[in-house]
């Protein structure tokens, strides 16, 4: 079906550059301008050899001496040359113009349709690729129109108008001429496959090579944990070795082809002199023909040379428009219903429902069975279980990260894939293991760049959780700017900045994903404080790896294998003597480890 964009039609096409030309449509104007302006600017240009030609044959060879004839020739000359200037710099303006608009245009929707697209799509997609995609790519679409599509117009309307100049003096020498077009096209299309060939290899070395240094700036303390930066080197350099012959033979072919074309270049202007020279000599033609078809042989091979050299950034821009549009294809698995139904906020209760919901994130894997749980409006869920247990999964489904397969989720009776996603990211509010923090001040990270929600607000919720002491220590308070992941900070200092975020948003919903996971002791009391504060009138869910964060959980369930196995307060678990009551000895077999 048609994939739109802003009122913009794309229909998957066997050219992906249809997709770049829905973009160029709106500035159809700006483009006939630049078209208007490049016909006056070769114009300009190529009425020049022909004055030339007037001034010898007209007036020197002939003996006149008419000097107000050549000062009329100079003069118009010299015009000539004021308004190529002008009409090459207005070309060139308006093409940069229309070309950054729609670039800017393009890498602004690719990074719109990337943050909706589903975690399915980031879970099997390589950063690093991503990165190339919005970076690298649009990149190469920009070099598009500022080198091949300048070249393209600008250079065949010269090859164009160089031809009708040609048969204008001499009919016979421009035949003669044409019979290279036949060997341009067949030398053109040799070359042709072999270096889209030869771009591909590069580009795909390159991108796994920008997607290997993301994956280990992202790992490095693991890397280093390990002691594995010699082995890390080893495969950079194996991958580095291999974009390097890449990138060598896509630079030998596109030298070999460009140094092709200089050769027949400058054999065609001796063929030239030659043959008009035996004409000149015959006094078939005249000199001042000779000279202007001279100057205007190598004008011939001049546009024809500036095209082929854009052969390679033409390739680039093939590939990097059908990836960019790959990328565009993709739609969201997980999308708005047709009918929506939007909830009032302030009358969301928090009742949960999982009715009897099945999920695999590969088909014929399912990673929860028939999982049917009930919560009730502001009440306490406990949620342990080992790895794999389908813990995080179950709180994915509720944050509809992805779509359960079987049955439904529901809130207040209202199944959330008919809720609005943006609503149903204010109703269910999430803090994870790792908490992420973006460039900016820590007001800012806190209420994420909302300036709706005002500083006494973001001030407030620190205090509610303990982080208001922590973040007045710093130099600058709560206008310290943190970097890329919130560096320099503390984990249990990141988590606290974190919970923060969350409070004020104020969730009907809290979900607490190993929150506390990675906290100190001291750090951790002020966070079940907080805890205990925040999860008054909210239903929270709390996935915990230390058991000492949901004692006090109006209930905890036990996951095993995706299903719930176990059910209760923590006091009728312990008396089941199941897996509950394992976790908790564990538990406290880690507790007295590190006391001793």
């Amino acid at each position: 079906m048609p994939f739109k964009r802003r009122g913009i039609p794309m229909q998957p096409s066997k050219s992906t550059f249809g997709f770049l030309f829905s973009y160029m449509r709106p500035y159809r104007v700006t483009f006939l301008l630049f078209i208007c302006c490049t016909l006056l600017a070769i114009a300009a240009d190529l009425l020049q050899p022909y004055l030339v030609k007037i001034a010898i044959d007209n007036n020197l060879l002939i003996g006149t001496n008419d000097y107000r004839q050549l000062l009329i020739i100079c003069s118009i000359y010299f015009g000539l040359s004021i308004s190529s200037f002008l009409f090459t710099y207005l070309q060139n303006n308006l093409l940069q113009k229309a070309g950054q608009s729609i670039v800017a245009r393009i890498r602004k929707d690719l990074f719109e349709h990337i943050t909706k697209l589903s975690m399915s799509f980031f879970d099997r997609m390589p950063s690093g690729s991503l990165i190339t995609h919005v970076s690298s790519d649009t990149e190469t679409l920009n070099q598009f129109f500022t080198q091949v599509l300048l070249s393209v117009v600008r250079d065949g309307m010269t090859l164009i108008f160089i031809i009708v100049m040609m048969f204008q003096l001499d009919v016979t020498l421009a035949l003669y001429c044409l019979i290279l077009l036949p060997v341009i096209a067949l030398i053109a299309i040799a070359f042709r496959t072999y270096m889209r060939k030869t771009y591909q290899a590069s580009r795909t070395a390159y991108s796994r090579l920008i997607a290997f240094v993301a994956e280990n700036l992202a790992g490095m303390n693991l890397i280093q944990a390990f002691h594995q930066e010699k082995e890390q080197q080893n495969q950079f350099t194996d991958r580095n070795q291999t974009y390097f012959r890449a990138n060598l033979q896509e630079i030998r072919t596109n030298v070999v082809f460009n140094r092709t074309f200089d050769m027949l270049g400058s054999l065609s202007v001796a063929f030239v002199v030659w043959l008009g020279g035996e004409a000149v000599f015959h006094q078939s033609i005249e000199f001042g023909v000779l000279y202007a078809f001279i100057t205007y042989i190598r004008q011939f091979f001049q546009p024809i040379s500036t095209i082929t050299q854009q052969w390679n950034t033409l390739q680039s821009t093939s590939v990097s428009v059908s990836r960019i549009w790959n990328i565009f294809s993709v739609p969201p698995e997980v999308k708005d219903a047709a009918v929506v139904r939007d909830l009032d906020l302030k009358q969301v209760k928090g009742r949960i429902d999982f009715d009897h919901i099945r999920f695999g994130y590969r088909e014929g894997s399912p990673v929860i069975h028939d999982l049917d749980l009930h919560i009730r409006p502001g009440e306490m869920i406990g949620i342990v279980g080992t790895t794999g247990a389908g813990k995080s999964s179950l709180i994915s489904l509720l944050c509809r990260f992805y779509d359960v397969n079987e049955g439904s989720i529901t809130i207040d009776g209202v199944d959330i894939r008919e809720i609005p996603q943006r609503q149903l990211h204010r109703i269910v509010g999430l803090v994870q293991q790792e908490p992420f923090l973006y460039s900016g001040s820590i007001v800012d990270n806190i209420r994420m760049f909302d300036e709706s929600i005002s500083r006494e607000e973001v001030i407030r919720a620190s205090r509610l959780v303990g982080a208001d002491e922590i973040v007045r220590r710093m130099k600058h308070g709560y206008d310290t700017l943190l970097s890329e992941r919130g560096s320099g900070l503390s984990a249990g200092e990141r988590q606290l900045i974190s919970f923060a975020r969350i409070i004020v948003f104020q969730p009907k919903v809290l979900i607490l994903d190993e929150a506390t996971a990675n906290l100190d002791s001291y750090t951790e009391q002020l966070i079940q404080k907080a805890l205990n504060v925040v999860s008054e009138q909210r239903t929270t869910l709390v996935i915990a790896h230390r058991l000492s964060t949901i004692l006090e959980a109006d209930r905890i369930i036990v996951m095993r294998g995706g299903r719930i196995v176990e059910e209760g307060s923590h006091r009728q678990l312990l008396e089941l003597h199941g897996y509950y009551e394992q976790f908790y000895l564990h538990s406290l077999g880690k507790m007295e480890a590190g006391a001793g």
